[in-house]
């Protein structure tokens, strides 16, 4: 919350004038301040004084001095202020609605004690404390107060919550006391709710939380139940005094509370829960804040003070202009200002749940508010000030329409189009007859459908699906009618009712409902279309028109429709009394609308009107007018009935009294002018008058239904009335009828004959079929076949033919009546040779009929395959035509190609149609279809393949020509380039300087010569003065310094400098500006160098580039201090050039003679150097000196050099140059003579040098030695480095070990050892190093000195000898080396886990797995596991089998995936269903059998793994048995039986393997069906592993089989012979007497399905073909084993007969996997 001060309302006085208290009305237009003068002062919403007046005592006797006023309130209607007063007294004034309304007391609340504070939260209740500590009500209703509750300690402030229904009161002693006047489903405590530390002056209830504040310095805020939630401690800063008051913001999100010279903000934060602190206001000399009070919108926050002062502040957390229309104020975060800047009307949005607002959008011409919060969405009326809010996040996520009614939700749907003109809601817009509550709403739910909704219900009243996309509609006012337009500007009207719907205009490109009526007024091109009658759509009235039609407005009893032609505006004014009839119809004052359209003339428009009236009026049962409107409409038969109708009503209102429209006369009546003529049967049957309904059918002529009336009541009549009847149908020559009569009666010869004459031969000839007498009579039936063929009824006339028997007669009528279905079955029973040419002349007239796609397949029928092309591309069945000319082998079909493929490069399907192109032998017109896309390369491509590369490339050469002729250049550089001749593009480009594309192509094509070309182009663009451009061209080939120059050349010097700057690097234009400058020479270089702030730089520029001239010319023009410089660089260019002399004046003329004496001495002209240091520089003398010696010391002329030193004093240098010459005898000497101070240094660093060799050192030592400086001694000896001597080099490192161990400590003596130990290792000296090492008890060191020698033997005695714990240290070493050594061998005697991990690792299995053997049975299968996993990697699935089986299956956890692994990889091998293959399955049966047997004795037993090894198990038993029932010829429908079964273990086996041999064994049984399904099911799965999803599968020939649909995906297809299968099924799927489904038992369940499909009962499968066994059931001592008898026998049999060792493996697996065999006579051996 951020305060910002706007004005001062009061100004502050000099002394105390404290402002004692202020209020805000509610409606936000006034403002009270009451000062300590206890006048109340009244301002308006903008700050300005406006209206005072005076407080007036309890008692005028005792003065106005005598009290104070300590609290006031506006009511909530603001017209009254509530005054509490300490005199024991609350006033009531009453201050109007207007400003300077006079002011009345209107209730006065006399008190026992002073009023201390005061709130007015609803109508009549003020609440207010006293200083006895009572809490009391008073009502202005009343004007009585009564008390709340009482304390015993004085009121000090009284505060409301948001809401205004509950009240917290703060007291002397601390405490603070809550009550509800309604806690609105809170369910917080009332009563004392907490004891804060000192008095709380300062109360405030925010939404969340309740701050209290005092004297303590400490601001607190408690929670909902009075816990302490934080606390503010401001008391260690003495510039904070006392808190006196607090206010909350009307939102109960901010609080402030005051203090001296400060407020405090305090915001709460949902997210965290705990209130924010912002920086505080700080306003010097405000002193004490006495009074607090916030506009109730939150915008403005007043502040009064001790002094008088009345302060007044803005409020905002934020604040945003909308569309530069609207100011929106954030003065909270559940509350927004929403402020209309050009009207300046305000609407204050709030949730009223507290929830934060996170936007506001204005929408609806400005006139909506539309918000949203976290959970609820906010609407606002910015005209009626009228606000909503509802709880609809769910529904924010679930549509996209809300309709919302005060803070409820009228309706919602769901739709993507918000577009006003694609929404009409219709609330309760013109009231009807009957109907209370009309709302009603169209929307789309698609661009094409309309739905309409009763809101009121919440259903659905109708859906319109149109044609075309629709982009306008609205309801009529009473929502019964529906106009909408479609984007073809067709105008239609939809009864919602009736759901009819009908066209009104086919172009309208304006249409609206007129208000307040039904009338609807359009535009169609140049006409003015009126319906004054909706219900009679056709009926419209036009007007010609010049414009369009912009607007329409109803106003003061008239219509007008604006019509804009051209500049002008024009009105057309409606009929007003043909909209007002249309009003008076929908009121149901039919009379008015009678009267009316009496007074009208009769047009179209009027008799449109009387119909509708007439239609109302009748429904109504408003007879007369009924009457009246049918005579209007000429509609005598219609006008009179009624007359009649209302004769009898009126007389029988005369007679019995009532309405007579209820008599069943009349009732009947209106029936039959209805047309409901069995309502009106009712109606008289209810009396019992059976001859008025038996009349009514007679005159009507309904004579069934007239016999059927006297049928059913018995008349005496009946015989007469069907004599009579019979009559009338001969009298009028009703032969049909009267056939039917004779048909009924039985009499069918006489109904055959009347049909006939009636010309029915049709109704003859089913009549004759359905009666075998007739059928019977060969009279009859020549007659009727004769007649149905002289009327051409071919087809009736066959099915007569051929019930006769007479097929060769059925047939040819057949033919003739194209009834070729039928002649074609016909055909196939009686003349199956006819069928072919019957199919060819079916589909010869389907082409005629132009139902080319129905002709196809009898054109394939037919064996037509050219037809079928023809009828294929004549139907655009493309892909169809495709497919059957793909199957052609003759030639003749190849000329369809080129008409195929032209369809597919016209729809831009290229690759398809080039391929056809190609097959047809149309490639140059595939290269031409390319050519016209635009697609060259795929054209290069295929122009390739048919073409000479010289003939492509002067094909697109001479078109790329062209197309530059056309000046189509990207065209022929894409040509260019298609053929690889990039240079004629560039060249092209260069030719038409369009040199950024040959630059382009030059980039991409020869990319080394860019820089090269940007170059050359830059040069062309110079030579032609196009300096801008070349300078482009020099600068892209990195050639900035040619640019530059180009610029200099054309003594443009500003641009070499720009760009010498930009791109020359730091010092570039520096140079540029230096050469511009020298152009200029003078003073003119001197202003030019100053503006770029060159002047040294250049100068010096000039020096180093020996410019010395124009050097000096500058600096004595304008640096004269930089000369001397000059003149040095000046010195040391003549030095270089070689000029002495002249160098040495101009050095001196620097300044510098010493580098003259430097230049000599280099020269070694020593003679010129001792001139110029005598003359200009005597410290250099002693230099040349040094020099000279120097010299002399090179020449090995020592005397001269020594004398030169000596005279330079420097003896040291001398004994330097002595030393590095080797020279020690002469350096010792002078040492001696001239500094004897460093002899004994000089002779030391001659010792370390060690410059008296090996033997010297050897001596030395022993010097050392003998003398007793044993230290020395073995430094000198460890120094001896001699690898030519290795045995002085042992000798003396010997030595100096022995000397250490003897002579020095055990410290100093390891110290050595670690020295000399490491190079008798070195040396390979390893038994001296140990012995060493064992001296000093190193015996690790002497261990390792063992182990570096391989003397494994020492170095284990050693350890056990003296150390036993480094036993484990050389064993660890010694089983290191074998490893790294390789020696595998060796290593298993010592660790045999690691040298099974070396074999595992270096791949020899073998032996790896032999040695494990030797081991315990958990290392053996460790090992064997991890060979298996190997072999599974490499796809050795088959020696993971053989490993298995050799070495058994243990019930290991671990192994699980492997042995799943292994059945997986086995059982996706390819040629694998073979006899072959048994010895596999059986080895894969045996080890899954004992691997189940050792599950079932494991933990695992009956886990989900042991139930899938189980089902692998009975796959492999299957497998093996399909394997030796393969081997045997009267045992292949066993095989086939096991195939099928294994489709129900599809999980686990590849499915598309499966099927494929299911199928292929069904087809080889001659189970067609079956192998049709399979097969077709195997080329599914086949595309879905393509595809690589077979989710696009097809079950429903699986539907109730046990066969499974979700199946995995096999990684890849493991059969090839796809095209073979998909021909064998295509072929199949043509052939009808194949039946495509699976084959059902007994059960009505598909044969091999273990499930029955009707009652879920479970069969179990057969052992040997894993069919369901239902009955003669064989069963083994192992439950749930069972064989089927014929299966188990034949089995046995051809096991017995053949002696096939594979059965009888078979059969010995069944004994050992199910208990033994039943028991039986057979035995085998």
């Amino acid at each position: 919350m951020q305060l910002k001060y706007l004005k001062t309302l009061l100004t502050p006085q000099d002394g105390a004038a404290k402002v004692t208290c202020m209020a805000w009305a509610p409606n936000n237009a006034k403002f009270a301040v009451c000062t300590i003068d206890r006048v109340v002062i009244l301002y308006d919403e903008q700050g300005e004084k406006r209206d005072r007046f005076t407080t007036k005592p309890a008692d005028p006797k005792y003065g106005k001095k005598t009290y104070v006023v300590k609290s006031m309130a506006f009511s909530p209607d603001s017209t009254k202020i509530a005054v509490a007063q300490t005199d024991n007294i609350i006033f009531v004034y009453k201050i109007g609605e207007e400003w300077g309304d006079k002011k009345v007391i209107c209730n006065k609340f006399i008190q026992t004690s002073a009023v201390t504070c005061l709130v007015w939260p609803s109508e009549h209740a003020i609440i207010f404390g006293l200083a006895e500590g009572k809490v009391r009500q008073a009502n202005t209703k009343t004007s009585k107060s009564s008390t709340i509750y009482g304390t015993d300690s004085y009121v000090v402030s009284l505060t409301t919550n948001v809401s205004g229904k509950g009240i917290l009161s703060g007291h002397a002693d601390g405490t603070v006391v809550r009550y509800f006047v309604d806690d609105e489903g809170s369910g917080e405590s009332q009563g004392k709710l907490l004891t804060h530390a000192c008095p709380p002056y300062a109360l405030a209830w925010g939404t969340n939380s309740i701050i209290v504040a005092g004297c303590d310095k400490k601001i607190v805020a408690y929670g909902r139940e009075g816990q302490v939630l934080q606390t503010f401690d401001y008391s260690r800063d003495r510039s904070e005094k006392e808190f006196t008051v607090a206010t909350c913001s009307p939102s109960g999100q901010s609080i402030v509370v005051g203090s001296y010279d400060r407020l405090r903000v305090f915001s709460w934060s949902p997210r965290k829960g705990i209130w924010d602190e912002a920086s505080p206001k700080e306003i010097p000399n405000l002193y004490t804040i006495t009074a607090l009070s916030w506009k109730k919108d939150g915008s403005r926050l007043s502040v009064g003070t001790l002094c008088g002062g009345v302060e007044l502040f803005d409020c905002c957390l934020r604040r945003s202009i909308y569309k530069n229309k609207f100011e929106m104020t954030y003065v909270g975060l559940s509350q927004v200002i929403v402020k209309n800047l050009s009207t300046g009307t305000r609407v204050v949005l709030k949730s009223q749940y507290g929830y934060e607002i996170d936007e506001v959008k204005v929408m609806g011409k400005d006139q909506y508010l539309v918000a949203h919060t976290s959970d609820t969405l906010l609407l606002g009326d910015l005209v009626s000030n009228k606000l909503s809010e509802v709880g609809c996040l769910s529904l924010l996520s679930n549509c996209k329409l809300l309709y919302i009614s005060g803070n409820e939700i009228l309706g919602s749907v769901r739709t993507e189009f918000m577009n006003p003109h694609l929404i009409s809601v219709r609330l309760n817009e013109r009231r009807q007859r009957g109907v209370e509550d009309n709302k009603k709403l169209a929307y789309l739910i698609d661009i094409k459908t309309i739905a309409i909704v009763d809101l009121v219900g919440g259903y659905n009243l109708g859906t319109i699906s149109h044609d075309s996309k629709i982009d306008w509609l609205e309801l009529n006012e009473t929502g019964r009618k529906l106009l909408f337009r479609d984007k073809k500007l067709r105008l239609h009207l939809y009864d919602i009712e009736s759901s009819m719907k009908s066209t009104m205009l086919s172009f309208c490109p304006y249409v609206q409902w007129v208000p307040g009526s039904d009338v609807v007024v359009a535009q169609n091109r140049g006409n003015l279309c009126v319906w004054y009658t909706i219900d009679s759509p056709e009926r419209v009235t036009m007007f010609p028109l010049k414009g369009d039609i912009v607007d329409l407005e109803r106003s003061n009893g008239k219509t007008e429709v604006i019509v804009t032609e051209g500049v002008n505006s024009v009105s057309y004014t409606l009929d007003e009394g043909l909209i007002e009839f249309g009003t008076a119809i929908d009121d149901g004052d039919y009379y008015r609308a009678t009267a009316f359209l009496e007074t009208l003339e009769m047009s179209a428009e009027t008799e449109a009107m009387w119909k509708t009236l007439s239609k109302l009026s009748l429904e109504a049962q408003q007879l007369h007018i009924a009457e009246r409107c049918f005579a209007a409409l000429g509609d005598v038969s219609k006008a009179r009935f009624l007359n009649e109708t209302n004769k009898i009503a009126d007389a029988v209102s005369k007679e019995y009294g009532g309405d007579g429209t209820e008599h069943y006369q009349v009732k009947a009546r209106l029936a039959m002018l209805d047309k409901n003529f069995k309502l009106a049967e009712m109606y008289y049957m209810e009396q019992n008058a059976v001859d008025e309904v038996m009349e009514m059918y007679q005159e009507l002529h309904m004579w069934d239904e007239c016999i059927a009336v006297a049928e059913a009541k018995g008349h005496p009549e009946l015989d007469n009335l069907r004599h009579s009847y019979y009559s009338y149908l001969m009298e009028t020559n009703q032969n049909e009828k009267a056939g039917e009569v004779k048909e009924n009666e039985g009499d069918f010869s006489g109904a055959v004959n009347l049909y006939l004459k009636a010309g029915l031969p049709a109704k003859a000839a089913w009549l004759a079929m359905s009666r075998d007498e007739l059928l019977s009579s060969h009279d009859i039936i020549s007659r009727i076949t004769a007649a149905l063929i002289k009327g051409e009824f071919y087809e009736r006339a066959g099915d007569l033919f051929e019930r006769t028997r007479n097929n060769q007669r059925a047939l040819e009528c057949y033919r003739k009546g194209n009834a070729f279905k039928k002649a074609v079955d016909l055909a196939r029973v009686a003349f199956p040779a006819e069928v072919v040419k019957l199919e060819e002349v079916w589909g010869d007239y389907l082409m005629q009929q132009k139902q080319m796609d129905a002709a196809i397949n009898h054109y394939i029928e037919a064996g037509r395959s050219t037809k079928a092309i023809e009828a294929a591309i004549a139907a655009r069945q493309w892909k169809k035509a495709l497919h059957i000319l793909e199957q052609q082998e003759n030639k003749t079909a190849a000329k369809y190609y080129l008409k195929i493929a032209q369809h597919y490069a016209s729809v831009q399907e290229f690759e398809v149609a080039e391929r056809l192109f190609v097959k047809g032998d149309h490639t140059k017109d595939a290269i031409d279809m390319y050519t016209q896309a635009g697609q060259w390369e795929q054209a290069h491509k295929l122009a390739v393949k048919c073409m000479s590369q010289e003939d492509v490339s002067a094909l697109y050469i001479s078109r790329a020509q062209e197309l530059e002729k056309q000046g189509k250049y990207k065209e022929a550089e894409r040509l260019f380039t298609t053929v690889d001749e990039p240079d004629l593009a560039i060249t092209m480009y260069k030719t038409n300087k369009m040199y950024d594309d040959m630059i382009r192509l030059v980039a991409v094509h020869h990319k080394d010569l860019l820089q090269e070309t940007h170059i050359h182009l830059a040069k062309e663009l110079e030579a032609e003065s196009r300096f801008q451009e070349a300078e482009y061209h020099y600068l892209e080939g990195q050639d900035w310094k040619a640019a530059v120059n180009m610029y200099r050349v054309n003594d443009m010097w500003e641009e070499a400098y720009r760009i010498a700057k930009t791109h020359g690097g730091g010092s570039a234009h520096k140079q540029v500006a230096y050469l511009w400058a020298k152009s200029l020479g003078g003073e003119a270089a001197v202003k030019l160098l100053n503006k770029f702030g060159f002047l040294e730089s250049a100068i010096d520029f000039a020096a180093d580039n020996y410019t010395f001239d124009f050097a000096f010319e500058l600096a004595r023009l304008a640096m004269k201090p930089k000369i001397p410089d000059i003149h040095l660089k000046n010195a040391m260019f003549l030095e270089d050039q070689g000029k002495f002399n002249e160098a040495e004046t101009e050095f001196i003329k620097a300044g510098k003679p010493k580098e003259a004496v430097l230049m000599h001495v280099h020269n070694k002209d020593w003679s010129n150097a001792q001139r110029v240091a005598e003359a200009h520089d005597p410290e250099s003398v002693a230099d040349i000196l040094v020099s000279q010696a120097k010299f002399c010391f090179d020449q090995k002329e020592f005397q001269k050099a020594e004398a030169f030193l000596l005279r330079a004093q420097r003896p040291e240098l001398a004994i330097k140059y002595y030393k590095d010459a080797g020279m020690w005898t002469d350096a010792m000497r002078i040492c001696k003579d001239y500094l004897p101070s460093k002899l004994s240094v000089l002779q030391k660093e001659y010792e370390s040098e060690g410059n008296w060799g090996v033997e010297g050192m050897v001596e030395q030592a022993q010097e050392w030695e003998q003398t007793g400086e044993y230290a020395r001694a073995i430094d000198c000896y460890l120094k001896v480095k001699d690898s030519s001597n290795i045995d002085l080099l042992m000798k003396c490192w010997m030595k100096a070990a022995e000397l250490a161990i003897k002579f020095l400590s055990h410290d100093k003596a390891v110290e050595v050892s670690q020295v000399v130990g490491p190079r008798l290792i070195q040396l390979r000296k390893y038994s001296e190093a140990a012995e060493l090492y064992l001296n000093l008890d190193l015996i690790k060191n002497a261990i390792d000195a063992f182990i570096e020698g391989e003397e494994w033997n020492k170095a284990k005695r050693v350890a056990k000898e003296l150390d036993p714990r480094l036993e484990e240290y050389v064993d660890k070493r010694y089983k290191e080396h074998l490893k790294n050594q390789g020696k595998v061998d060796s290593l298993v005697g010592v660790d045999v886990v690691a040298a099974l991990d070396m074999y595992a690792e270096r791949g020899q299995w073998e032996k790896c797995i032999e040695t494990a053997s030797k081991q315990n049975f958990k290392v053996l299968h460790k090992y064997i596991a991890l060979y298996a996993t190997h072999l599974i990697k490499e796809g050795e699935a088959e020696k993971v089998l053989n490993l298995y089986a050799q070495h058994g299956v243990p019930a290991y956890s671990q192994n699980f995936n492997i042995y799943k692994r292994m059945f997986l990889e086995l059982v996706s091998l390819r040629d694998r269903d073979c006899a072959e293959a048994y010895q596999i399955w059986a080895d894969l049966r045996d080890i899954l059998l004992l691997l189940c047997e050792n599950l079932t004795k494991s933990s695992e037993a009956n886990s989900p793994a042991h139930e899938e090894f189980e089902q692998m198990l009975l796959v492999a038993h299957y497998y093996a048995t399909r394997s030796a029932a393969k081997g045997i010829d009267q045992l292949s429908s066993v095989a086939a039986k096991l195939s099928i079964s294994l489709l129900r273990h599809t999980e686990l086996i590849p499915a598309d393997k499966a099927f494929y041999e299911a199928g292929l064994a069904a087809k080889a049984g001659e189970w067609e069906n079956m192998a049709f399904i399979f097969l077709n099911r195997f080329l599914d799965l086949a595309d879905g592993i393509d595809e690589g999803t077979l989710d696009a599968l097809d079950h429903t020939d699986f539907q109730d089989t046990d066969i499974p649909f979700e199946v995995p995906v096999p990684s890849k297809l493991n059969v090839e012979k796809r095209e073979e299968i998909r021909e064998w099924v295509l072929t199949v799927s043509m052939d009808q007497r194949v039946e495509q489904v699976l084959p059902k038992d007994e059960r009505g369940t598909y044969e091999a399905s273990l499930v029955a499909a009707s009652t879920g009962i479970r069969s179990l499968p057969c052992v040997i073909t894993g069919y369901p066994v239902l009955r003669n059931k064989i069963e083994f001592k192992r439950p749930g084993m069972a064989a089927n008898k014929d299966d188990w026998n034949k089995f046995l049999m051809s096991t017995k007969t053949t002696h096939s060792p594979e059965c009888q493996d078979v059969l010995k697996f069944i004994t050992q996997w199910c208990g033994g065999l039943p028991s039986a006579g057979y035995s085998f051996h």
